[in-house]
C-alpha cells in the first residue's frame, strides 16, 4: 500500500468522524465505497485501523477514541481544526488531480495565480522561532524597492493571497506585507520577544481583508441582497459574524459586525446592483460616492 493511499485513508476517516461518531463497520463500509469511487484500496483490517488512529494522532494531533457505551468511534480532540481542514482540502484536490491521466482535457486551471508562496515555509520557521527577517519589498504606489527589517508575528490569507503581519523595525509599527511583493527573504539569527498583547485572530476578528481598522469599534453593517445573490451569500458568508435578519422571496437581509475598511468597500461594490447598503449611513454615503465617480467616467465628452 502506497503512502498516498494511507494518507488518503486517514483523511477519509477524519471526514467520516467529523460528520458523526461511527462504528467500525460504518467506517469500513465508507472506506469500501470510496475505494470504488477513487480507484484505490482503502479497505483495512481492524488492527490496521487501530494503527491508523495512532498515525492520525501523530500527524494531525487529532485524538480518536472508542466510546464503549455507544460502541462508536469519535473525535475527542482536534488541536487546530482550521489548519487541518485546509490540509484535508489540499490533499483532496491533489488526489483528484492524480486520478486523471490527461488533466488538460478535463480541468481548467485559473491562469492568474499570485506568487510568493515559496516564502511560506521560511516565514513560518521565523515566526515559530521568533527570528527577525529582512526582505525587499515593492509597493504598487512607489517606484523604489525598499529593504525591510522586521519581526514576523503571523501569516494571513485573503482572496488567495498570503500576507505576513510583521513589526517594521524602521518605525516600530505592525504592518501587513504581501508575499507576492516580497523577495530576497533572509532569516537572521537575531531573536525577538513576541508582544504579549498580540493575537492575530483578535486583531482581524472584525476585519474584512487585511487592512487594519482606524476606528475604535466595529459597526453593525446591514446589507440587502436580491434573492438570487442571497443564495450565494448564504452558502459562502461574507464574514463569520454574518447573521441573517430576513430571508424571503424579495431579499436576503444580513448583518455583519465589521470595521469599515477599503477592502470591505471593494467587496460590496463587486456585487453591483445585487446589493444595497442599509446601514451605517457613512458607508451608504461612501458607496454612493463611488458610483457617482464611476458614472463620471462614462459621461459624454463635450
Amino acid at each position: 500500500m502506497s503512502k498516498r493511499e494511507s494518507i488518503a485513508r486517514y483523511n477519509l476517516i477524519i471526514k467520516k468522524l467529523r460528520k458523526h461518531p461511527s462504528t467500525y463497520a460504518e467506517i469500513a463500509g465508507y472506506l469500501a465505497l470510496e475505494s470504488e469511487l477513487q480507484g484505490y484500496d482503502f479497505n483495512v483490517s481492524q488492527r490496521t485501523f487501530q494503527r491508523d488512529i495512532q498515525d492520525i494522532s501523530s500527524l494531525y494531533n487529532i485524538d480518536i477514541q472508542y466510546d464503549f457505551s455507544k460502541k462508536v468511534y469519535h473525535i475527542l480532540y482536534d488541536d487546530q481544526p482550521q489548519v487541518n481542514e485546509r490540509i484535508l482540502e489540499a490533499f483532496d484536490i491533489f488526489n483528484a488531480l492524480n486520478m486523471s491521466d490527461r488533466l488538460s482535457d478535463h480541468i481548467h486551471f485559473e491562469k492568474r495565480r499570485p506568487q510568493g508562496t515559496g516564502n511560506l515555509y521560511g516565514l513560518l520557521h521565523a515566526i515559530k522561532n521568533r527570528l527577525q527577517v529582512t526582505f525587499l519589498y515593492e509597493k504598487f504606489w512607489e517606484e523604489n524597492i525598499s529593504v525591510r527589517h522586521t519581526e514576523p508575528y503571523a501569516l494571513k490569507e485573503f482572496k488567495n493571497r498570503w500576507y505576513v503581519i510583521a513589526n517594521d523595525l524602521k518605525d516600530n509599527k505592525v504592518k501587513t506585507f504581501a508575499l507576492d511583493r516580497l523577495s530576497g527573504l533572509e532569516i537572521t539569527r537575531t531573536q525577538f520577544e513576541m508582544p504579549a498583547d498580540f493575537n492575530v485572530n483578535e486583531r482581524f476578528a472584525n476585519c474584512f481583508g487585511i487592512i487594519s481598522p482606524n476606528e475604535p469599534e466595529p459597526k453593525d453593517i446591514v446589507l440587502s441582497f436580491n434573492p438570487l445573490q442571497g443564495k450565494y451569500i448564504k452558502t459562502l458568508p461574507l464574514h463569520e459574524s454574518q447573521q441573517i435578519l430576513k430571508d424571503n422571496d424579495r431579499e436576503l437581509l444580513v448583518k455583519l459586525t465589521l470595521f469599515v475598511t477599503h477592502d470591505l468597500l471593494m467587496e460590496i461594490l463587486s456585487y453591483g446592483d445585487n446589493v444595497k447598503v442599509i446601514q451605517p449611513a457613512n458607508l451608504v454615503d461612501e458607496i454612493r460616492e463611488c458610483y457617482e465617480n464611476a458614472l463620471k467616467q462614462y459621461a459624454p465628452q463635450g
